[in-house]
């Protein structure tokens, strides 16, 4: 799913609070906050939730490298959960999100949008088709509870929207020997891309699901908060005998702007529509309704005023958010959304929304005004390095 841009401080919290405690006390504690702590994380705020941010004794770079090379275990527990239940569920919510749930069957996920009427994007989620009437969606940390309450307001009599935020807890075990980590524990793995499967494990229920947000083969666990530990303590075992690590939320950004993923409230945004942001194949466009149908209809038809981009630095420097884009005569054209230093490529990249009317395509040159300094970069096609997530 997604990942986050986080604040460079920490934040410190009683550390008794539960998740799911009122933010106005201070950001939310996952299930898995104490096992953190023994591993030296450091912490940040994202979403009104307290996460780790990377580990003692390694850092982003040596994270990202494990996940790339190895495998890394996440906790994303921050991440919302929700249930929508009842008869006719998967076609509400199809009439709802924008892509198309028609196109797949029970035990497939699926990368959809939650837009406002405008067209704007309200949140990106995955959507986990259970049955025709059941259907879990994983939104983000900060917008679970609108996306919940747009459902349930209107919701057709018999169908319910359960958050579960705070009852479920996600871990994430990414990279190319994802699979041998959940073997090893007694977990199937043999799922293709996008698929997912209920389980009994150590008694507890159990979804595992062939997801994730790094562009590596991986899986994405949903289990109940009171099973988070062990479990997570198990996969960590089995990681470590891999050459794996635990991973924080600062290598999840480094891993998923190299492979060019939105993260919403950046990338994507109630200002920045599906078409502007890259994220048009997930718009089932011949759907006779979801909600932003005919903003995003008559966007489509008149073309978007700006586009997002993939920008690789061929100069030294590191792009950051927020930051303005240039053309060669020196005219400000665009904004950077994400940036950070690619510890695969072992340079600068970014994304960026470019004005349409610039003109700018694939291999053009364009400045990025890095605190003053003029930074070249090079427009490619994302993803920055290969998908390995098949």
């Amino acid at each position: 799913m997604t990942s986050p841009t986080p604040s460079p401080e920490s934040r410190s919290a009683d550390a008794g609070q539960p998740a799911g405690t009122d933010p106005a006390r201070g950001p939310r504690r996952g299930p898995l906050h104490a096992n953190h702590e023994r591993r030296g994380a450091t912490f940040a705020p994202f979403g009104g939730w307290e996460m780790p941010i990377q580990y003692a004794g390694g850092g982003v770079v040596a994270e990202h490298t494990a996940v790339r090379e190895a495998v890394g275990v996440f906790d994303v527990s921050h991440l919302g959960k929700a249930t929508v239940a009842g008869a006719g569920a998967s076609d509400f919510v199809n009439s709802c999100l924008t892509n198309d749930l028609g196109r797949i069957g029970p035990g497939q996920a699926q990368y959809t949008l939650c837009c406002a009427e405008d067209g704007g994007v309200v949140d990106d989620l995955i959507a986990y088709l259970v049955s025709d009437d059941e259907v879990f969606l994983v939104p983000n940390a900060a917008n679970t509870a609108e996306v919940a309450d747009r459902l349930r307001s209107v919701a057709p009599e018999g169908v319910t929207v359960t958050d579960q935020h705070t009852d479920l807890a996600v871990l994430a075990v990414q990279g190319p020997r994802s699979r041998a980590v959940l073997e090893a524990v007694g977990l199937p793995a043999d799922l293709d891309y996008m698929a997912f499967v209920d389980v009994e494990h150590d008694g507890r229920r159990l979804r595992i699901c062939r997801t994730g947000y790094t562009g590596e083969h991986g899986y994405e666990l949903v289990v109940d908060r009171d099973g988070a530990s062990d479990l997570f303590e198990a996969l960590l075992a089995a990681a470590g005998e891999e050459g794996g690590r635990a991973c924080g939320l600062g290598a999840r950004d480094t891993l998923r702007t190299e492979m060019g993923y939105p993260l919403h409230g950046q990338d994507l945004s109630r200002e920045i529509s599906p078409l502007q942001g890259g994220a048009r194949w997930a718009v089932g466009w011949r759907k006779d309704a979801f909600w932003g149908r005919e903003a995003l209809l008559g966007e489509k038809a008149e073309g978007p005023r700006r586009r997002l981009r993939a920008l690789r630095a061929t100069g030294r420097g590191v792009p950051r958010p927020g930051m303005p884009v240039l053309d060669q005569r020196g005219a400000v054209i665009g904004r950077t959304t994400s940036g950070t230093f690619s510890p695969s490529l072992r340079v600068g990249i970014a994304l960026a929304l470019v004005d349409s009317a610039a003109g700018v395509d694939l291999g053009a040159e364009v400045v990025v005004d890095v605190r003053g300094r003029p930074l070249p970069c090079e427009v490619v096609k994302p993803p920055f390095v290969p998908s390995h997530v098949r």
